[in-house]
């Protein structure tokens, strides 16, 4: 913890920020260590507050090791104002894709009502930039989640048939992964079939799922705080010939973009290599979602790989690739795997059985 906050201290001064106001659940996780669902982090170059009320002060001592705990109670203007005082503290940072507009105007009538001169400097993924790179760590908790992601699938796949509703495949994959270790699951899990597959995030539904249609399964395990991220197009009976040309079209689409993406790339740039073997096979316009997100204490965060992406690709970094191509009335195909960049390359770390067409 105490690299991390080293490493933040050190965007202080690009920010022209004096200390920083965490309030994002993962990010308040991810320096401190704390595991509770309610506090705030305060951070200047020297202090380190964690900021939570009697619920979770013991946890808190006991997880947040390097921060000063703060009990506190009540509205914030009671105990906002007493945290922020240092007279060296000038300009402190707020998470604006946290903070709403009503807690932005607490805070700062806090400020007003107690005449405190410290302006609000509105900041934007600083936190998350330092999240997007993995340590060594923090990789091995995403191989573990991946691992039972990937187990309770091809346990699943084999018990898949027709007459099964989307909800009963959905609940069998959510109890196999609690069995075999996952905690609370990083999403709900997807289950599509037929017309419902087209809908990459179709929710599970009494749908009977019927022969030769695609079925879409998008689904995550947790460990030890980490996501992983899988998705798998399979067919109940034998596939026809559509469902083979689309299935082949995805397959060859994420398998090229897995091969070539490296470092130094941007977000646009892995995009591209995937959507443009989809647009060749002349479902371009059924591609309609970006190729893949970072994969970490949340199951959406940076990089972002997607047409306007400008993210840049480097080692340590874990994101998904996952082209899809949806056709309303029949359904759709999506192929999904976390992966890893490592030396230059990427290396899957779901590694679940894809189909042999």
């Amino acid at each position: 913890m105490n690299n991390r906050l080293a490493q933040l201290r050190r965007l202080f001064t690009g920010k022209e920020i004096d200390a920083i106001f965490i309030t994002q659940a993962e990010n308040r996780r991810y320096l401190s260590g704390f595991h509770g669902t309610a506090g705030f982090l305060f951070i200047t170059g020297k202090r380190a507050v964690l900021a939570t009320d009697f619920r979770y002060t013991e946890q808190a001592a006991k997880e947040a090791r390097d921060f000063e705990i703060l009990r506190i109670s009540g509205d914030i203007a009671g105990w906002f104002p007493g945290l922020v005082s240092d007279p060296g503290i000038k300009r402190l940072g707020f998470e604006t894709a946290d903070v709403s507009f009503s807690f932005h105007h607490q805070l700062f009538d806090a400020l007003k009502n107690k005449e405190i001169a410290v302006e609000l400097v509105p900041v934007n993924s600083l936190v998350e930039s330092l999240r997007a790179v993995k340590e060594p760590g923090e990789i091995e908790y995403i191989r573990q989640a991946s691992a039972i992601t990937d187990e309770a699938f091809e346990s699943m796949e084999r018990k898949i048939k027709v007459g099964m509703t989307e909800k009963q495949v959905a609940w069998e994959l959510e109890k196999t992964m609690r069995e075999n270790g996952s905690q609370a699951l990083p999403f709900e899990i997807i289950v599509g079939s037929g017309p419902n597959a087209a809908l990459p995030h179709a929710k599970p539904a009494e749908r009977v799922i019927k022969q030769e249609e695609p079925i879409v399964i998008d689904m995550g395990a947790r460990h030890a705080g980490y996501a992983s991220d899988l998705t798998r197009t399979i067919c109940a009976g034998q596939p026809d010939k559509k469902f083979k040309t689309v299935y082949s079209t995805v397959l060859e689409a994420q398998a090229a973009a897995i091969s070539a993406v490296t470092t130094g790339m941007t977000g646009h740039q892995a995009d591209s290599i995937a959507r443009e073997i989809i647009e060749k096979a002349g479902y371009g316009s059924a591609f309609g979602h970006s190729l893949g997100h970072g994969v970490g204490l949340a199951e959406h965060e940076l990089p972002r790989l997607g047409p306007s992406s400008t993210d840049t690709l480097t080692d340590g970094m874990v994101f998904t690739i996952e082209p899809g191509i949806y056709l309303p009335g029949w359904g759709g195909v999506r192929i999904e795997d976390t992966v890893v960049m490592e030396g230059g390359k990427l290396k899957p770390l779901t590694r679940a059985r894809k189909l042999s067409l």
